[in-house]
């Protein structure tokens, strides 16, 4: 089968912007596309012949480092395929010819008390899809059997993709926030997370104002017509200050700028696995009057669950832009480089 692998480590090249990492190698096409075998079906898995797979900005974390993951490697934690192969020792809901979703959640362990309180998204031997576990840049993948998604009837496999995790891990983020009917909620940058989660709070709390803060004014003209109240650049002032904020953001910075944003007894709601430059706070100005900062960890089965129900029900759409497997380094430097509308995504069969 094709894959798309990562070999070793490096930093992504997009003309314009400064390097970060100098002791990485800087390439344009930190991925390989080889023939290797189809992976063999284990005890409780199944494999999955992948039609699309999400390009995420995790994705990116994993090639340039931050997030340490096994080597060599076949990334990708938003894939919709169809069951071809169950393997021994399953007997889930899921079987031969079903249309499933894999997302970053791939296995956990039942047993440490976190996955004992229902918080199975921070166990301590957390495995992800497209890091501990080869993904779904590639024409087949294999995935335990407990952690698949079947997918509703009615949603496009393409299009779906993207809600495995840039909606899903939006979804844990909102939750996180405390959102009620009738708060001001500012997200900051919106490409493939926000732009699926206006969506969400549009049909959840309709009486919400929405405040989205983007540099490009590409994502702020799709903020507008997905329903936001307000768009406007991180620099630039709301009318009102906020209840709730979610930065979506890859940079220290926008934490600082999303709590100067708040009002008393705000919160704030990290929505990355890692930041690419400091955070630097005061407590006089970001802190005080009882403001809050959460961060999200990976995702639950239930949120994914919860997602795709929400979708199914009130009709949830992605913007997404397409790329053949071929052209992962593409999707890669697009999507760094924020010229991607909406969500990445790699159609593969």
């Amino acid at each position: 089968m094709r894959a798309a692998v990562l070999q070793e480590v490096a930093e992504i090249y997009v003309e314009g912007l400064p390097r970060r990492y100098p002791n990485l190698k800087l390439v344009e096409e930190p991925l390989s596309i080889e023939d290797v075998p189809v992976p063999v079906v284990g005890s409780g898995q199944v494999l999955v012949r992948v039609s699309a797979c999400g390009v995420c900005y995790t994705d990116i974390d994993i090639v340039e480092g931050r997030v340490l993951c096994k080597l060599p490697l076949i990334p990708g934690h938003q894939v919709v395929g169809r069951v071809v192969e169950v393997g021994k020792e399953y007997s889930g809901p899921v079987g031969t010819g079903d249309v499933v979703g894999i997302a970053w959640i791939g296995w956990t362990c039942g047993k440490c008390r976190y996955c004992r309180e229902g918080l199975e998204n921070l166990c301590e031997n957390f495995r992800a899809t497209g890091c501990h576990i080869d993904g779904g840049y590639a024409e087949y993948t294999v995935a335990y059997g407990d952690y698949v998604y079947r997918i509703p009837r009615g949603l496009d496999e393409v299009h779906v993709a993207p809600l495995l995790c840039a909606g899903a891990v939006g979804y844990r983020a909102l939750k996180l926030a405390g959102v009620s009917d009738g708060h001001r909620v500012g997200l900051l940058g919106f490409g493939a997370s926000a732009h699926i989660i206006i969506q969400v709070l549009r049909s959840l709390y309709p009486s919400t104002e929405v405040y989205v803060f983007s540099r490009s004014a590409e994502h702020r003209d799709l903020a507008k017509r997905l329903g936001a109240d307000w768009v406007g650049t991180p620099s630039e002032e709301p009318p009102r200050r906020l209840d709730r904020a979610i930065d979506f953001t890859p940079v220290g910075e926008m934490v600082s700028r999303a709590l100067e944003l708040l009002g008393r007894g705000g919160r704030l709601v990290v929505n990355v696995i890692r930041k690419q430059t400091p955070i630097q706070l005061d407590y006089a100005t970001h802190l005080w009057l009882e403001r809050e900062v959460k961060s999200v960890a990976n995702v639950t089965r239930r949120d994914v669950e919860e997602l795709l129900s929400i979708a199914g029900k009130y009709g949830v759409k992605t913007e997404v832009q397409i790329y053949s497997l071929d052209k992962v380094n593409r999707a890669l430097v697009d999507l760094k480089a924020a010229r991607v509308r909406g969500s990445a995504v790699l159609r593969v069969a």
